[in-house]
């Protein structure tokens, strides 16, 4: 018998646990550990925070299910690695906190055999002053209570244009330097902009998009070539066609540094100090580890065999120059190398290196996004993570014959512009791979050309709310649920 304790309920590991518990007998124990009760499809939270879903349309109970369908669950979360055991306990655990009811703060040894660790990022708002959600006119969108807030507080201020003569401005981006997930930033953006031209009070708003990005439609994957329309067109170039239709401002290779009410101050990569006003804004924060230590058997601290800020997993971590960088030093089988039962799917994995360009302003501070892991590339990695552990299981030895990397993986993104079953609309990317390979594809920017391209239109829209469905049935684990791709 064999016990899998996977760490985090999101995409990731609700993912790996669903295929551990579709494939391996009863006698195998599958044990999620999470401090949220409620699994969110996190993609659909854009339209939470402009209204157009409520929370309880993107979320649903995760302990019902789980058992269910014979996985364990302990809503709690981890606090500390001990891959070896201690003195009284010899097999490898995890010291957990319980965060709700009796339990809470109530810490205890969870042993396993293998570990999935799908904890995926901290929010990191602290690394920002005055990045608070709800405080000083500024939302986020990165939980479904979050998007909520966001809804709220928009609402509250186009009922008020809609009333007076006020000019409102708004601001939407990164609120970070090293910020990610600029994508979900995009989306919230057009679709705010939908949403004032429904009120009728669009010519009130000023809308601008303020970003990390050296371009736009960098979201981190260093921008790419694209066929649209029968053309080769850069996202640079597709991402402004679609602002200043809209009458979208820009600044870009802005670093945000502080927030205070109405008022954001950052520098720029000309190392200038600025600041932008605004009555409502959004900013994605920068994405942290947890901060967890580990431990060996002796109580020594050996948390740098296991973290890098994210855990260390097969990548090549040599530092060496932005020229030298590949698509060879990133992970396949997402396995930490000094501990070979433990992986590290999703979000979770320290990545070697940046995909975008680094770049640093005249005054030294890094300004360019860290490297998107989310969606799709959290589905296929915790999947081939459970496979190679099923495989392992069932052979009575290693086996990492799954493997998966971004250097050699694509994937498809759309993006919401509006939501509307006959005016909404979606922007519809497919990249390949991830991670450009600029030696493979060096004349068309690191991708293939004929699996990358883009469109923009009421289709996108469409396909975008069947797969918000599709995945919740998926993430409910109904009648052949596995058939639905990740």
């Amino acid at each position: 018998m064999a016990k899998i304790l996977v760490l985090g309920a999101g995409i990731a590991g609700h993912t790996a646990a669903a295929h551990l518990r579709r494939k391996l007998s009863k006698e195998h124990e599958i044990l999620v550990v999470s401090p949220n009760r409620n699994y969110q499809w996190v993609p659909s939270n854009i339209w939470v925070g402009i209204g157009r879903m409520k929370p309880k349309e993107v979320i649903f109970p995760l302990e019902p299910l789980y058992k269910r369908k014979g996985i364990g669950y302990k809503q709690a979360k981890a606090v500390s690695f001990h891959p070896e055991g201690d003195s009284s306990e010899t097999n490898p655990y995890i010291l957990v906190e319980g965060v709700f009811g009796e339990k809470l703060g109530k810490q205890e040894k969870v042993t396993y055999d293998y570990l999935i660790n799908a904890t995926g990022p901290k929010l990191a708002f602290d690394l920002t002053e005055g990045l608070n959600p709800g405080t000083n006119k500024v939302y986020s969108v990165c939980t479904y209570d979050h998007a909520d807030h966001a809804s709220k507080a928009l609402h509250q201020l186009i009922n008020e244009i809609k009333k007076s003569d006020k000019k409102v401005k708004i601001l939407i981006g990164t609120g970070h330097g090293k910020a990610t997930c600029q994508g979900a930033a995009f989306e919230y953006i057009l679709n705010v902009e939908k949403e004032l031209q429904k009120f009728g009070v669009r010519d009130k708003a000023e809308i601008t998009w303020i970003s990390n990005e050296y371009e736009l439609g960098d979201f981190g994957m260093d921008g790419m070539l694209m066929e649209y329309n029968g053309f080769n067109m850069k996202s640079k170039d597709m991402i402004e066609m679609i602002f200043e239709d809209r009458g979208i401002k820009w600044i870009l290779g802005a670093a945000v540094n502080k927030v205070e009410d109405g008022l954001v101050h950052y520098e720029n990569l000309d190392g200038e100090f600025k600041t932008e006003t605004f009555d409502f804004g959004m900013l994605i924060p920068a994405f942290s580890g947890h901060g967890f230590q580990a431990y060996d058997k002796t109580g020594q601290n050996i948390t740098e065999k296991l973290f890098k800020g994210f855990m260390i997993v097969d990548a090549d971590y040599t530092s060496k120059p932005y020229e030298d960088w590949s698509v060879q030093d990133w992970p396949e089988t997402y396995q930490n190398p000094s501990y070979k039962n433990i992986f590290a799917p999703g979000i979770a994995f320290a990545p070697p290196h940046s995909i975008s360009k680094p770049r640093k302003s005249k005054n030294g501070t890094e300004i360019f996004p860290s490297p998107p892991r989310t969606g799709m590339p959290s589905g296929i990695t915790a999947k081939l993570v459970a496979d190679n552990i099923i495989d392992s299981i069932k052979l009575g030895k290693e086996s990492m014959h799954h493997k998966g990397s971004l250097g050699n993986m694509g994937a498809a993104c759309i993006a919401s512009a509006g939501y509307g079953l006959t005016q909404g609309s979606g922007v519809s990317i497919t990249t390949y791979p991830i991670v450009p390979d600029y030696k493979k594809y060096g004349e068309t920017g690191g991708r293939d050309i004929k699996k990358t391209f883009g469109d923009i239109g009421l289709a996108g829209h469409w396909v975008k709310l069947s797969l918000h469905y599709a995945f919740l049935y998926k993430a409910k684990m109904k009648p052949f649920w596995w058939l639905i791709p990740e």
